[in-house]
């Protein structure tokens, strides 16, 4: 092992090089890879006995795994909600991994980094000073974060310590929401709380947005329950927005927590357009939002604002260790998130953020809403699909015309067939009860080719789809 890497360290830079030459390649064909597509490894390397060395180790890559990498950064990957990687952030990323800091060592640059990072991006948002941003490795984790804290304020108001004592000190807890994500109850399973008191409201008539009127019909029948409130600023299917100033309101006068999920929603802030359905959420009390969306910085990012500091470290304080300092007079992120040692994600996003600035985010942001109205437009014209639901931000949600008993059947042959083209990718969901499909852009490399190109391999398999289930 000494002996290879002794040499490794010697070819040092030519290594770096050959990396970087894999990656361009890869990034210069990110356009013609495939959106998607099966993977099969069929073989297992054992690992060596002396070591093969970085260089080999990189052509082993290539030929183990290169045929089976495919364009999940490039700009027809529509599934999950994934932004690519900008210039600017790979550059930060890969800085990051050379200087290897810790985010969490206050006597490193890291710490500086993140605190003027989470300092940017409140300035991004529009988010007062008050909130304490941190930065974590995910909207899981954000959330978690977020509705933790949030189950701390409510033991408080009822005379419980759940951090000391334990949440079976608080029995009843609800957390409560219209159309939460599911890492909410994946969170709250995690928390103790358990997945079934997580309580949903109904909401308005053909939306994915809470019915106020029927949340405060719940909140007035369920007057002394601990409640926390998870409100929706995008949702995943049609980044539908709970109004969030009306709970606001509610919040006044029912005194519940109240997290928004803004996970790639909080982005509409960027644009003087669409920032107004964010309206009022400068009052909640804990802030969810990715980076690996539509910040496009590399997996894996998120952050959580807060403003109420003192309760997440509360929950979160890392006592008992001397040598990290006493949590109640020395501040360190450490003490107000899940993680404690944690890579230098902050880097990508400032370099990103100082890259390209409020007009390079407004322009994506809006740049990738105007391309899903398109590509909307192009489907709602279209006698072979239905869009289910407007197309509000960077999402399109629609299902094939087909009829109902043989839809389930059809969408997921279409989909197989649409995602095996390696054209575009897209996943499956359930919108209204119906078996639909969601295409999600928040790629800063996306482009009207790109939905042009996407839709003539659309509109090809759904005309055969369609024949088929219509007059089978």
């Amino acid at each position: 092992m000494e002996l290879k890497l002794q040499e490794d360290l010697k070819h040092t830079d030519q290594l770096l090089q050959l990396t970087k030459d894999f990656s361009s390649r890869f990034l210069s064909a990110i356009d013609k890879l495939a959106a998607d597509k099966k993977v099969q490894i069929n073989s297992r390397v054992s690992i060596p006995g002396t070591g093969i060395g970085g260089a080999a180790t990189l052509e082993a890559f290539r030929q183990q795994y290169g045929n089976s990498i495919t364009a999940a950064a490039g700009p027809r990957y529509w599934g999950f909600v994934t932004g690519g990687v900008t210039p600017a952030a790979l550059m930060g990323d890969w800085l990051a991994s050379a200087m290897d800091l810790n985010s969490s060592d206050k006597s490193s640059a890291a710490y500086y980094v993140e605190t003027e990072t989470i300092a940017l991006l409140k300035e991004l948002f529009g988010l007062p000073e008050a909130f304490l941003g941190c930065f974590v490795s995910g909207a899981t984790m954000s959330n978690f974060t977020g509705l933790a804290t949030g189950r701390q304020w409510v033991g408080l108001q009822h005379g419980v310590d759940i951090a000391a004592d334990g949440v079976a000190a608080l029995p009843g807890l609800k957390v409560v929401s219209a159309v939460p994500h599911s890492s909410i109850g994946k969170a709250i399973s995690m928390m103790g709380i358990g997945r079934n008191n997580l309580v949903r409201v109904p909401v308005l008539p053909d939306r994915e947005s809470v019915d106020i009127a029927a949340l405060k019909e719940y909140l007035e029948a369920n007057k002394g329950t601990p409640i926390i409130y998870v409100a929706n600023a995008g949702t995943v299917n049609t980044v539908d927005f709970d109004d969030i100033a009306a709970l606001v309101q509610l919040k006044k006068e029912y005194g519940f927590w109240l997290h928004v999920d803004a996970a790639f929603g909080g982005f509409a802030a960027c644009s003087d357009q669409w920032k107004h359905l964010l309206n009022g959420w400068e009052q909640a009390d804990s802030i969810t939002i990715d980076a690996h969306k539509w910040l496009n910085v590399p997996y894996d990012a998120a952050m959580i604002f807060c403003r109420h500091p003192e309760l997440q470290s509360a929950v979160f304080q890392n006592a008992g260790a001397a040598y990290l300092g006493d949590p109640a007079t020395q501040f360190n992120f450490i003490n107000y998130i899940p993680e404690n040692s944690r890579r230098q994600r902050a880097l990508p996003a400032w370099f990103s953020l100082m890259a390209y600035g409020k007009e390079g985010y407004r322009w994506l942001v809006e740049n990738n809403i105007s391309l899903a109205k398109q590509l909307g437009s192009l489907l709602d014209t279209d006698p072979n699909f239905v869009v289910l639901s407007p197309v509000r931000l960077c999402v399109v949600c629609f299902t094939l015309e087909v009829a109902p008993e043989a839809a389930a059947e059809a969408v997921q042959e279409y989909l197989d067939a649409l995602n095996d083209s390696g054209v575009v990718c897209m996943t499956a969901t359930t919108y209204a009860g119906r078996p639909a499909i969601r295409a999600a852009l928040v790629n800063w490399r996306t482009s009207g080719k790109d939905v042009l190109l996407a839709y003539d391999t659309m509109k090809v398999l759904a005309e055969k789809i369609v024949n088929k289930y219509t007059y089978a």
